[in-house]
């Protein structure tokens, strides 16, 4: 199956690079191009690509709120934003609009065509970087203090987790995808997707992003250990 993906950046310079990367990586096809998030909303709606790759500012409406239209919509097309911010607004703003990952312009070729195909898979994705801004900003507190005794409540939704389901939520805490986790496990892939799934059902996460507040408002990841 290819998967589809749409270009959706005001820089056309950065469009074109995107482009030659993303044609030339196996089973990805770029379907179309857009300058601003009206278009890309519009482009979404009549091409239904797998995948939208987002940058955060654009003219017209930026990237946020264009994710928000596409996911409010109902369509299929999964959001990856890709911008050179990585501050707290620009990460929570993705995240709540609905976006499934957030990736930093200056990942490499070959961590963009991952990040595609995470997305498309169903996966929520985080820049390691951007779970670092995650942690310092929503868990720590703009002034890095550490946080209070988490809530009893808090704590006892980690208390179904098998021994591995905690050493992977761990790992998920630092920022690392599935495949790295099953790389420095020596599982197979799918085994590090199915722990993650199980591990957001039983602690009653939605996403990734969840999952990394909770490990470190409980305590299962001292701060600074990201």
């Amino acid at each position: 199956m290819t998967l589809r993906v749409l270009l959706a950046d005001d820089d056309a310079l950065l469009r074109a690079g995107l482009g030659v990367i993303l044609g030339n990586a196996a089973g990805i096809e770029v379907a179309d191009e857009a300058a601003d998030g009206v278009r890309a909303v519009e482009l979404c709606r009549t091409l239904a690509p797998d995948v939208v790759l987002m940058d955060v500012r654009m003219p017209g409406i930026d990237g946020i709120e264009a994710t928000r239209r596409i996911v409010a919509a109902g369509l299929p097309t999964k959001v990856l934003v890709l911008t050179t911010f990585q501050h707290d607004e620009y990460v929570w703003g993705a995240l709540r609009g609905g976006a499934s990952g957030f990736l930093l312009k200056r990942a490499s070729p070959e961590r963009l065509v991952d990040a595609v195909r995470t997305v498309a898979a169903g996966e929520t994705l985080l820049d390691p970087a951007v779970t670092r801004d995650l942690v310092e900003h929503f868990v720590l507190g703009a002034g890095g203090r550490e946080p209070g005794p988490a809530a009893t409540g808090e704590r006892q939704r980690l208390a179904g987790l098998t021994q591995r389901e905690t050493q992977v939520l761990c790992l998920v805490a630092q920022g690392l995808s599935n495949e790295e986790i099953a790389d420095l496990l020596v599982i197979a892939e799918s085994t590090a997707k199915t722990h993650v799934k199980r591990i957001l059902a039983k602690i009653g996460a939605r996403d990734r992003a969840q999952a990394v507040v909770l490990a470190y408002r409980t305590g299962l990841v001292p701060p600074g250990g990201h």
